[in-house]
């Protein structure tokens, strides 16, 4: 599916009265950059190495989703739940991903520089060689969080 197909698709399914729902689709490398995907069921869903800088993901259902590599600069995923999602190697630099609720998510290596992740689930999350600089972790849960090698972050005492 290309990104234009999943554009109609969610557009479709809001002027049925009904949530977008894009779970289990095929999406790799997709241009999603400024898609509103609010509320999307995007649960497995294979979106590496897709483009969705700028795209608005607020409260969106991407657990399982494969977002290895993918590009979410900028993006809106305030509350979406990213539970084991692999997001190895993205980018999510300025990203909002206040509330989002991260648990068991794989976030090797992932950029998270400048990221908004205020009151994040990170519990059991992997973020082994992330870069964390100047993230906002107020009120973030880590319990059971794999820091091993992270850049930009120092746990307070």
């Amino acid at each position: 599916m290309t990104g234009a197909e999943a554009i109609a698709k969610v557009q479709a399914d809001r002027a049925a009265g009904n949530l977008p729902d894009l779970s289990g689709a095929y999406l790799y490398g997709a241009d999603l950059s400024g898609a509103d995907l609010r509320y999307a069921n995007l649960r497995n869903a294979d979106l590496s190495n897709a483009d969705l800088s700028g795209a608005n993901l607020f409260c969106a259902h991407l657990t399982g989703a494969n977002l290895t590599g993918a590009n979410l600069t900028g993006a809106n995923l305030t509350d979406a739940d990213l539970s084991r999602a692999d997001l190895s190697g993205a980018h999510l630099s300025r990203a909002d991903l206040s509330g989002a609720n991260l648990t068991g998510a794989n976030l090797t290596d992932a950029d998270l520089r400048y990221a908004n992740l205020r009151y994040a689930n990170l519990r059991y999350a992997d973020l082994t060689g992330a870069d964390l600089t100047d993230a906002d972790l107020s009120g973030a849960y880590l319990y059971g969080a794999n820091l091993s090698d992270v850049a930009g972050y120092q746990a307070s005492a």
